[in-house]
């Protein structure tokens, strides 16, 4: 009797803790576990204030890629690169010429004379009617091309996987690189968390690169010397958060400064001293969590912004004065 009486004890002490187990489990389930008090929210961030945003949506085009890249405008055209093409394209969205490429590209540059297309271990230089002159291939299994540019016969070519700026000659031949590193303890090279590594130059010859890690756009001369920067860390609307921000940039003719962010995804435009001038398209005209958008910026000031998500591009123009 003194035997049976254990058993049942056993069978339950079983049965309750068996309970508790499937208790613990389905509180712990997605669609039942409580709200964590210490997550950080961000909706509130999303939401963009009227006044702030200072373009308007004007239009959008399909494109025909299944993977765009990369784009930029220039000669009142705009280039496009994804899969293994180029298409050259009219503002209006008419397709002018495509060139196949042999190699999938990952950003690409235009001026009156060549285009330059980045691959991801390769850099290819094209007439301007897309034949094919050169391709340079002076890089290694760790490289990750993510942005190129050209001034007064220098290539410089970004690599989000060395952490540095490549600089060729039109030959293909190197002439140097930097990797963001000087005295000035405030700085402490390129910070690349992520393949998001931008450089352009603005209208007066100045070459500015982001330094994403440190959310900040700096300034260098052609050898790669520190000129100056501007940093602006905040998940307010004035500044970029993140791992690395901005992903993308250009410029105005004016030097005003076009950003693009990725996580909380949003457009906006800062002075050329970097003083923050108001909103280009907020995060509620992209997808949530989506792909911080490719810029690119015409004559006149109005951006084209390609959006990997809906495979569009989409173009804003201003539609009232930038506050000063």
């Amino acid at each position: 009797m003194k035997n049976k009486g254990i058993v049942v004890f056993l069978i339950i002490l079983a049965v309750i803790i068996v309970g508790i187990v499937v208790a613990d489990f389905v509180s712990k389930m997605p669609d039942k576990r409580p709200e964590n008090p210490y997550e950080f929210n961000v909706d509130e961030f999303s939401k963009v204030d009227s006044s702030l945003i200072l373009y308007k949506e004007q239009r959008n085009f399909k494109i025909n890629f299944n993977a765009p890249t990369g784009i930029c405008y220039s000669n009142n055209k705009i280039y496009l690169v994804g899969d293994n093409r180029l298409q050259i394209i009219e503002p209006s969205g008419k397709l002018v010429s495509e060139i196949n490429l042999d190699e999938k590209p990952t950003c690409v540059f235009a001026s009156p004379e060549n285009i330059i297309v980045g691959n991801k271990m390769s850099v290819s230089l094209l007439k301007a009617d897309g034949s094919k002159v050169s391709e340079w291939k002076n890089f290694n299994d760790s490289t990750v091309i993510t942005s190129i540019t050209e001034q007064a016969g220098k290539v410089f070519v970004a690599d989000a996987g060395k952490r540095k700026v490549w600089i060729f000659n039109l030959e293909g031949k190197k002439i140097g690189e930097f990797e963001g590193k000087t005295g000035n303890e405030q700085i402490h090279g390129f910070i690349v968390p992520s393949p998001y590594f931008d450089l352009a130059f603005n209208a007066d010859g100045e070459l500015w690169v982001v330094n994403p890690g440190k959310h900040s756009l700096e300034n260098y001369t052609t050898a790669g010397v520190l000129r100056t920067f501007w940093q602006r860390q905040s998940i307010k609307i004035e500044g970029f958060s993140g791992c690395c921000n901005p992903a993308h940039f250009a410029f105005s003719q004016d030097g005003s400064f076009v950003t693009s962010e990725k996580d909380l995804v949003r457009i906006k435009i800062y002075k050329p001293s970097g003083e923050f001038l108001g909103v280009v398209a907020p995060p509620s005209k992209f997808e949530a969590k989506g792909h911080a958008p490719a810029v690119a910026v015409d004559d006149q000031g109005n951006v084209y912004a390609l959006d990997f998500d809906k495979k569009v591009i989409r173009l804003f123009v201003k539609s009232r004065g930038n506050p000063t």
